[in-house]
């Protein structure tokens, strides 16, 4: 395996990531290469500031679309098909993951309605299917990243990847261009040469297609003119723009720019994702490809502060799951090495293995610059970098400077686990979200001090912030000691159907205004784990982002009257919420048919197309379901349920065997092994109105 691929995974996805959030503010229509300049000149940093960025298809695509290798493509070679499948899996339909413009408009709305409809991949994207313009455009390159960052040093392995799931909804050029960046991205596992990794990357696609010829273009404009990408960028607009290729969004003139940037930027990354943004186009998505490259590239250490420091190691998502959309960089980042270690038939690291903890919060801080997203509430008081310092296992830590705290100075150190629409500053992609912690698991983490100043140790509380009333819950004092490591652990309690929206400690200052608290605390091993007992009281809950918090719902006209939480649908629709990997467990919740068939709980759900329902089914049954791309039952009985009346309904899910009670009554049991963890939610599987009270969830 290459040396230092884990973290080299990391510094490719940090700057995928970093170029679309660079690109995002300046995308077209409205932004154009001119406006771009007479607006911000020269590009040396973030355009804009968001309170958090919402991530767009840009990042989506690599994140979801992997899965494929998690839910099908285990124990063989990967297929179209089952990449297809986690697109209609993990997207919410007309919501979030990509752009939605149009069947025959967006080719990726296209590719979707094909597939829902029965067209399979690879015919779901052909050119046959959809036509050469539609086929070409440019989501056939954005959404490849990770095939290549799961190919470390291996370009026609990563090419092949490329192809496969770029041809779910491209053909063409569209598909050389997956097949060609995400072999650029494995050859920069081995070099930062720039005509090296554009010859891997041209290697992998015909000698004769359009791809290549615009490649060859700007390569031998570059070698006349190699310090102008202005009068290169004249050329593309001249040669290769927009005027002569059809569609909203053609990938021939955004592959002009990356080669562009690429071979401007001279290796380096911050110069190389500028010019990508500056070009105008598809700013996020051109600088996001080349980030990806120059990040794997260049390594961490080639990331600048600037761009790193407000990413801060998290991004938000936007696929149907929840808990999956908030994603920790790091921990995404081992599940990426993990699988590469996987096609390459290598056994993982130990020390990789015992970090990848799917379903748990699990920072140690041991990737270079890594900050797991922890955030402060006070920026004057404190600052927090990594450190390699002083740390209590490994060599890495968070260091919190406590700058001249004095009595009364107050500052919280925390972990977000849940978001609203009103922590960002636009609702791009429409996120949802499910909370990563819950009542009853425990919170740890290990603290050391080093105070260099003042005679008063600072005081250190444990806390959780619940979200609708935004109260701190605090847990009591904990006493620091000097030079040594303490452990901090506590457990997180019942919060009365609220969400958690935040956990950590809030650092006080004891010292006299004379005697001004300064030092350092280090966090490190900070874990929230284990099982959890908790209630979503829906009428502490709120709609937002075309959702009802903290559910993601998929398909339905959802709202909140009554203290209930209300469906009405002329079609499936379905609301999940908690942590995807949560394996037994109980849920329940009243439910109140009030016209139609179908009023279902659901347990174990993977994503729209994988989970188990169970409820009232048709009229005078009880039934458990599957969906496993298609709902069949797994058992029913005779139930005379009636309309407008409540009945409590309980789905239980341990091991391989599923429960149905109703009114404390166990209806049916049945036994099925397809899905051994998921989410839980509510829904129906035909036309009609339901309303669910207060969900109570429990692990077993």
């Amino acid at each position: 395996m290459i040396p230092n691929y884990l973290e080299k995974v990391y510094a490719g996805f940090l700057g995928m990531n970093i170029g679309i959030r660079l690109g995002a503010p300046v995308e077209p229509t409205i932004w154009t290469y001119d406006r771009i300049y007479q607006t911000y000149g020269e590009i040396t940093d973030y355009v804009k500031e968001f309170k958090n960025f919402a991530a767009d298809d840009d990042a989506n695509g690599p994140v979801f679309f992997l899965r494929a290798l998690l839910d099908d493509a285990v124990d063989r070679p990967l297929t179209p098909q089952d990449v297809a499948r986690a697109w209609l899996n993990y997207a919410r339909e007309g919501l979030g993951m990509f752009w939605w413009g149009g069947y025959g408009v967006s080719t990726e709305h296209t590719a979707y309605l094909n597939l829902k409809h029965g067209i399979p991949a690879p015919q779901s994207g052909s050119i046959q299917q959809n036509g050469q313009i539609m086929a070409e455009q440019i989501g056939g390159q954005i959404f490849i990243d990770t095939w290549g960052l799961v190919s470390p040093g291996n370009p026609r392995q990563a090419a092949d990847l490329g192809q496969t799931a770029a041809s779910v909804s491209h053909d063409g050029n569209g598909v050389w261009g997956a097949r060609f960046m995400c072999a650029a991205i494995a050859k920069a596992f081995e070099t930062g040469d720039i005509d090296e990794i554009l010859d891997a990357g041209l290697a992998e696609i015909p000698a004769v297609c359009t791809y290549r010829a615009v490649a060859e273009a700007v390569r031998a404009f570059h070698r006349e003119h190699p310090s102008d990408w202005r009068a290169c960028h004249d050329m593309l607009v001249r040669d290769w723009g927009y005027d002569k290729y059809q569609g909203v969004c053609h990938i021939i003139p955004n592959a002009g720019v990356c080669i562009m940037a690429l071979l401007y930027g001279q290796g380096r990354f911050d110069r190389t994702v500028e010019i990508a943004t500056m070009a105008g186009w598809d700013t996020d998505c051109n600088a996001g490809n080349v980030g990806t490259i120059l990040g794997v590239a260049c390594g961490v250490e080639g990331l600048p502060r600037r761009y790193r420091g407000p990413i801060n190691d998290g991004i938000v998502c936007s696929g149907v799951s929840g808990y999956l959309n908030i994603l920790d960089i790091p921990s995404f980042c081992r599940e990426v090495a993990m699988l590469g270690y996987r096609l390459a038939g290598e056994e993982a690291p130990q020390a990789l293995r015992n970090a990848y903890r799917p379903g748990e919060v699990y920072f140690d801080f041991e990737l270079p610059g890594s900050t797991h997203n922890i955030r402060l509430s006070d920026h004057f008081l404190c600052r927090a970098v990594h450190s390699t310092r002083h740390a209590y296992a490994g060599t890495g830590s968070l260091e919190i400077l406590l700058d001249r705290m004095v009595r009364g100075d107050q500052c919280k150190v925390f972990y977000k686990p849940f978001y609203t629409r009103d922590d960002f500053s636009d609702a791009r992609y429409s996120p949802v979200f499910s909370p990563t912690v819950y009542s009853g698991q425990t919170v740890s983490m290990k603290l050391y001090l080093d105070q260099w100043n003042g005679n008063e140790t600072p005081g250190v509380a444990p806390y959780v912030r619940t979200c609708s009333d935004r109260k701190d819950h605090l847990q009591g004092y904990v006493k620091l000691v000097q030079g040594q490591w303490i452990d901090v652990t506590f457990t997180i309690p019942d919060t009365h159907g609220d969400v958690v929206d935040e956990v950590g400690i809030v650092v006080e200052g004891y010292a006299p205004a004379s005697a001004k608290t300064l030092g350092m605390i280090y966090l490190d091993e900070f874990t929230i784990r284990g099982k959890s007992a908790c209630t979503i009281a829906i009428a502490k809950q709120k709609k937002d982002f075309a959702s009802v918090t903290p559910f993601s719902v998929d398909h339905g006209a959802w709202d909140l009257y009554g203290g209930t939480l209300n469906l009405m649908r002329c079609e499936p629709a379905f609301a999940y919420t908690g942590n995807y990997y949560a394996r037994d467990y109980r849920c329940s919740a009243p439910v109140t048919p009030h016209n139609g068939e179908s009023h279902l709980l659901v347990a174990r759900a993977q994503g729209a197309q994988r989970c188990y329902a169970a409820g009232l089914g048709q009229t005078g049954e009880a039934v458990i379901l599957k969906n496993d791309f298609g709902f069949t039952p797994l058992a029913r009985c005779s139930f005379d349920w009636q309309p407008e009346q409540t009945y409590q309904v309980e789905l239980r899910c341990q091991g391989d065997k599923i429960t149905l009670t109703i009114d404390g009554q166990p209806l049916l049991t049945t036994r099925d092994s397809a899905f051994r963890h998921g989410m839980f939610g509510c829904g129906s599987c035909s036309m009609g109105r339901t309303s669910f009270g207060d969900f109570r969830f429990q692990e077993l």
